[in-house]
């Protein structure tokens, strides 16, 4: 089963006030999901983000963003440079395809010969 993580891109402190507790200091974060399995590593292109106080650790939604808020965040979407979306294979895979290619050649191999 295949695990998926989210990996921080950037994160940003913002000196806007809180919606909730009018506190100064919310943080931006970005996030890009990875998906990690048996076979492969794969870097998807998702960018996903989130906003919180960090007094009252309430998460702003962009239902209750005010101006100021959008446009900082518009300011630091801007900044963010996601990992190109891309497929590795792990050692696993490789080791598993080369045990196949030869067990194919060696059952070629006998069945030219006559052995089999």
């Amino acid at each position: 089963m295949a695990k998926e993580k989210q990996e921080v891109l950037k994160e940003a402190e913002l000196t806007n006030n809180c919606p909730e507790c009018f506190n100064q200091g919310l943080r931006l974060t970005f996030y890009q999901k990875h998906i990690y399995g048996r076979w492969f590593h794969r870097t998807t292109g998702v960018v996903s983000n989130e906003i919180t106080c960090k007094k009252c650790g309430s998460s702003i939604y962009p239902i209750k963003w005010t101006p100021d808020i959008e446009r900082v965040f518009d300011y630091f979407q801007k900044m963010v440079r996601p990992e190109k979306s891309s497929l590795r294979f792990t050692p696993l895979f490789y080791i598993t395809l080369l045990l196949l290619v030869a067990l194919v050649g060696t059952g070629a191999y006998l069945y030219t010969e006559g052995i089999i």
